[in-house]
């Protein structure tokens, strides 16, 4: 049984993230998705999140609930650590274009040298999802524009709510 990894902070998740573990889910048996927990970036702890890890666990599971062979967890520390604690030997990444190819071609090469035996997989966003970013689905949610087109209704209605308009 191939078990996948999608890992990423998903703050929050966006109709991209479902639709790459949407397509995910039907190519591997089973799907593990990685919620990296608030403050685990890099050295420093990185920026905070806007929602905190139960809350985007919490918002994954109910997107991805009629997934059954998706499962959506916390993890904190190295992603290649929490493929081989779960048993995946493939970790599914996604590229909205060109912007991410640098990024992402620097962080498979060093997956690769501490889990040579994970490979990356990575996965075209759709047309319709190029642009989406949760930076930027925060940051005009901020401002009071309507996000419900870009995230599961759930998540529409929450970031309503953070920001005082719902």
């Amino acid at each position: 049984m191939t078990v996948a990894l999608f890992a990423g902070r998903f703050d929050p998740v966006t109709n991209g993230h479902l639709d790459i573990v949407l397509r995910a889910a039907r190519l591997f048996e089973e799907v593990v998705v990685g919620v990296e927990q608030s403050g685990n970036r890099a050295a420093g702890g990185g920026p905070a999140t806007l929602f905190d890890t139960e809350e985007r666990v919490g918002f994954f599971t109910e997107a991805a609930r009629d997934l059954k062979n998706v499962e959506v967890k916390p993890f904190s520390g190295l992603t290649v650590e929490f493929a081989r604690s779960q048993g995946a030997t493939v970790l599914i990444r996604s590229m909205r274009g060109s912007t991410d190819f640098e990024s992402e071609f620097d962080m498979a090469l060093m997956n690769r040298k501490m889990a040579p035996e994970i490979e990356s997989i990575y996965m075209i966003s759709r047309l319709e999802n190029l642009f989406i970013r949760g930076t930027s689905i925060r940051e005009v949610a901020a401002l009071g524009y309507d996000v419900s087109d870009f995230v599961p209704a759930h998540v529409a209605k929450a970031l309503k709510k953070k920001f005082g308009r719902g």
